[in-house]
């Protein structure tokens, strides 16, 4: 690796982490994710689990909760803390308007997710993060993984040339995009387009992150279509390139994952053909993004 690459990860890994006093926080590798243990996500959370987990959220990006048995309205109470739950779009027929069934069938030949993306980026104000609860797992016992990768370490390993460059420009993220080849869900479904920095601050820490995803980013403005696009395809590839952003979580029955979609990309891998599984989504409102 270059010397601003290797700069960039130790100061990942190195970072100063947050003392936790009421739960128990492994992780899963130095630069993001981590399981969680000590809580029942079920029970009212006190001021100080709430604290810690907040703290955890925020230096790990991805956690992780094993044997959590929830029902619907324990799983929003908990993502509730984080802020104003986000309806389903389109909502459901039937069912919680907060709540996405994700039931992947023996016969489905693809599933949502199956590429490296953050959710809802074409929004106008994306969601601050999503808590997907997995409650059956494929019949084989494995597949299904699901990748996560840390966005701002994606930007702090580019070169400093191109990061100065980049954190002047902005890029249209378009909802057309993620329904190539398929039909949008309902016909009243209004496909959202909205235009963000490709350089955005987090809101609680000020971290700088590469917002830019293959599933919804179309192009640079600022740009030609010819420039737009090579650029955008390299700054994409970075991503599923780059091993030592990224960390797999294997699912097991009753597990719940919460991640910051704001600095968090993810794959849910379709691995597991002809099996099935299910899960239920609880997404958080976030806020809009600045440079």
């Amino acid at each position: 690796m270059e010397l601003y690459e290797l700069e960039a990860v130790e100061a990942v890994t190195t970072r100063p982490l947050h003392q936790y006093d009421t739960l128990v926080v492994q992780q899963i590798t130095p630069v993001i994710g981590a399981e969680v243990s000590g809580l029942d996500l079920s029970q009212e959370l006190s001021e100080e689990q709430l604290a810690d987990l907040k703290n955890a959220f925020l230096d790990h990006h991805v956690l992780v909760f094993r044997d959590q048995v929830l029902t619907g309205e324990e799983h929003k109470r908990l993502a509730a803390h984080f802020g104003e739950l986000r309806p389903v779009n389109p909502p459901p027929l039937e069912g919680d308007p907060y709540i996405l069934e994700l039931r992947t069938t023996v016969a489905a030949a693809d599933v949502n997710g199956n590429g490296w993306h953050a959710d809802g980026t074409a929004d106008e104000e994306p969601s601050l993060g999503s808590m997907l609860y997995i409650t059956q797992v494929p019949e084989s016992g494995c597949g299904g993984d699901t990748l996560f990768a840390n966005m701002h370490l994606a930007y702090s390993m580019l070169s400093p040339a191109l990061r100065g460059m980049l954190d002047e420009l902005t890029a249209i993220h378009d909802g057309a995009l993620a329904f190539q080849g398929r039909t949008p869900p309902r016909e009243d479904y209004v496909i959202p387009v909205s235009e963000h920095p490709l350089v955005v601050r987090h809101p609680e820490t000020g971290r700088k992150l590469l917002y830019v995803n293959g599933a919804y980013t179309s192009r640079i403005p600022q740009l030609s279509q010819r420039e737009s696009r090579a650029l955008l395809d390299m700054l994409i590839e970075t991503v599923p390139s780059r091993p030592a952003l990224q960390c797999r979580v294997r699912w097991e029955p009753n597990t719940l994952v919460f991640w910051d979609n704001r600095c968090v990309q993810h794959h849910a891998t379709y691995d597991y053909y002809p099996f099935a599984r299910y899960g239920q989504r609880v997404a958080i409102n976030g806020g809009p993004l600045r440079g």
